[in-house]
């Protein structure tokens, strides 16, 4: 299997929903994201190489997942 960079945010988010299920994304700062990215199995990108436009995007995803989860 290939491993998620940064611009896979909807795997990432899809992955962050299952490892944080029940955690509101937009509750989570952005450092706190970034870490649990970076520590994500499937991941495999380079750490330094976020963005604050590439986490927004991740959050989004997730945000997505999570709004489905709850039955919005």
């Amino acid at each position: 299997m290939e491993k998620f960079t940064w611009d896979d945010a909807e795997d990432i988010g899809i992955a962050l929903a299952e490892n944080h299920s029940g955690v509101d994304p937009l509750q989570v700062r952005f450092t706190d994201l970034h870490q649990w990215v970076i520590d994500l199995e499937e991941f495999g990108g380079d750490p330094m190489k976020s963005t604050e436009g590439k986490l927004e995007r991740i959050q989004m995803a997730w945000l997505e997942e999570f709004r489905e989860e709850q039955g919005e």
